[in-house]
């Protein structure tokens, strides 16, 4: 049976609006702020509890935990396997960004460690940095210069690390649940700014908060944030309207709709 992808997406986005879920990003400084204004977008409430002294009280409230390396230090690190542990504690998901892993020993060993500690319930990255995990990506600072093929690293990241996989990019591709989605929403604009990638990773922490599956709620999440990122991309005169535009465009998908989802899907 066809998984009707719009009416799953329609659903979803009502669930935020009533429940309000409390999304912890445990995150960077560089894309907090975007992170943050995201979250709320959807109709999640955000919350950057960082300190050692609260982080773990926080995430243990949460409905959705979210780990960036972004910035990554041995503390913060601390404090994210800390956080991630209370959120274990009482069942409540954790979404891992990855980002720069490849890029240094460091960022690569601090994701692996996660990884291996926590029960992460989706890792969304580029795929260099998935690759990375793997022993097969490319990174540049934060951006993957490789030419791995995507659906291949997603697929085989998820069968090694056991964790729901969404690797973006130009085509993104969501590898769980014994199924495989290819997402084509999105816009080239989307890589003129900083934080999309931080952002998509809320948006998907946003929809498991939803409930339901968590590979199709990731698929879900990053074809609704691409779809809203076509919409930004219409009238913008360059990166600094889309920003701007973007989170317009999110938080009108739920009177807009979410016709235009472009998700195929296929046993993997």
């Amino acid at each position: 049976m066809e998984t009707d992808f719009e009416q799953a997406a329609k659903l979803a986005l009502v669930r935020v609006a009533e429940r309000r879920p409390l999304v912890h990003h445990v995150t960077n400084w560089v894309t907090a702020n975007d992170v943050a204004n995201l979250t709320l977008a959807y109709g999640a409430l955000p919350v950057m509890a960082t300190g050692p002294e609260e982080a773990a009280e926080m995430a243990a409230s949460s409905q959705v935990l979210v780990l960036n390396l972004g910035t990554p230090s041995g503390s913060t690190l601390e404090v994210m396997l800390a956080a991630g542990r209370a959120a274990a504690e009482r069942d409540v998901p954790i979404v891992l960004d990855p980002v720069g892993a490849g890029a240094t020993t460091f960022r690569t060993e601090a994701a692996r460690r996660l990884l291996a500690e926590l029960p992460i319930a989706v890792l969304r990255g580029n795929r260099g940095e998935v690759g990375a995990l793997i022993g097969e990506g490319a990174v540049r600072g934060v951006e993957a210069v490789g030419n791995e093929d995507v659906r291949r690293v997603a697929q085989e990241a998820g069968r090694r690390l056991g964790v729901v996989v969404a690797v973006t990019g130009p085509v993104d591709v969501v590898a769980g649940g014994g199924t495989v989605r290819e997402v084509r929403n999105g816009d080239p604009l989307l890589t003129t700014i900083t934080g999309s990638g931080c952002m998509a990773t809320a948006a998907v922490a946003v929809m498991l908060a939803a409930g339901g599956e968590p590979s199709l709620q990731a698929a879900l999440a990053l074809a609704t944030f691409g779809l809203a990122a076509e919409r930004a991309a219409g009238g913008s005169r360059g990166p600094g309207t889309f920003r701007a535009r973007l989170l317009d465009a999110v938080a009108a998908l739920r009177t807009q709709g979410v016709g235009g989802l472009r998700i195929t899907e296929a046993a993997g």
